[in-house]
């Protein structure tokens, strides 16, 4: 584990988030909770641009329809997206883990048709389920909601997790499952090693590595699926609807979390672009910053940790060349001789 620190791109990956975790508590420790809020840029005592403002030097990622700060909600946002995006993968390998090695190891017979059965899963859109079963829990009802935002952040991140809990186990399962027809799992066997033995010491060993790089997927994979069920204005918490028939504001998120801040934006990206423009960037460092992550640790399990030194190349010089060929051809010429007067 050591090698990974000396990975150029797992630095650069692990900065970003660094960056937006820390400097999301940093920022809600000096600033408080709610970002400043500006309703007029004023120039010689008259009011030239209201919100939403444009960026600026006050203001780098401009200001929403109500006056607040982009970059101030963006940041006070980071920690809910990312630590509940780390909490969806990481129950999701919980569950599908030992699943997995079930199926991989007491279910070899009945192994194809569990892949039958869960390979069309692959192409329908996780988001579709999502929606689907979200949409009674996030969606808040004309009487108000019935539970805390702690409970329905719960239950979200544990539906969001059982989704795709079958795809997981099945692949962690023929993983599994290829690992059995090797020499040495085999000699267990022979030996007497128990199944419960050889998932312990021999299949979880191997599949470490693999199954880090896929909890750096599954983190990607949740990040997109927020930022889809902000476009569909279900957002992490709840999404508050106001259901005045008049003078109704639109579904708004109940915290800053960036898929709530997309969604609130996104009807503004042409007259206002650098709305929804904020969150869409972070949310794309972040993928990219665990994608760096994931390349960095898989260079360094692979022993491409130090980065190679070119060898020295040794130049010679055309006189050189020419005075080797003549040498070459005058001793061809004698061993020629010898031949003839031999024979």
């Amino acid at each position: 584990m050591k090698s990974v620190w000396r990975q150029p791109l797992f630095l650069i990956g692990f900065g970003i988030i660094a960056f937006f975790l820390g400097g999301s508590f940093v920022f809600e420790w000096i600033f408080g909770n709610v970002p400043k809020q500006t309703f007029f840029i004023e120039e010689n005592g008259r009011a030239v641009e209201g919100p939403p403002i444009s960026p600026s030097w006050k203001h780098p990622l401009g200001t929403d329809q109500f006056g607040y700060d982009m970059l101030a909600k963006i940041m006070l946002g980071a920690k809910y997206t990312i630590f509940a995006a780390m909490a969806v993968a990481a129950l999701r390998m919980l569950i599908a883990i030992p699943l997995g090695f079930v199926i991989g190891t007491y279910l070899q017979r009945q192994r194809s048709w569990i892949n039958a059965l869960i390979d069309p899963m692959h192409y329908v859109p996780m988001t579709i389920f999502a929606v689907i079963l979200l949409t009674p829990v996030l969606w808040m009802p004309e009487e108000g909601f019935s539970t805390t935002v702690n409970e329905r952040i719960v239950i979200q991140v544990v539906i969001m997790a059982l989704i795709t809990v079958p795809i997981v186990a099945t692949l962690i399962g023929n993983e599994a499952n290829l690992l059995y027809h090797h020499e040495y799992i085999l000699a267990a066997r022979t030996l007497g090693a128990s199944r419960r033995r050889i998932i312990i010491r021999h299949l979880f060993p191997q599949l470490r590595e693999k199954m880090l790089v896929l909890y750096g997927q599954q983190v990607v994979e949740s990040l997109i699926v927020f930022a889809h069920l902000g476009l569909l204005q279900l957002f992490l918490g709840g999404t508050d609807v106001d259901y005045d028939p008049m003078f109704g504001d639109p579904p708004k998120s109940i915290s800053y979390e960036w898929a709530g801040i997309f969604g609130n934006t996104f009807r503004y990206l042409q007259g206002a672009p650098w709305l929804p423009l904020g969150p869409a960037i972070s949310f794309a460092l972040v993928i990219l910053a665990i994608a760096a992550m994931i390349e960095g640790y898989t260079r360094a399990i692979n022993g491409q940790a130090k980065i190679p030194k070119r060898k020295r190349m040794a130049f010679v010089s055309e006189e050189t060349i020419e005075w080797n060929q003549q040498q070459f051809k005058s001793k061809l010429i004698l061993l020629k001789k010898d031949t003839t007067t031999f024979k």
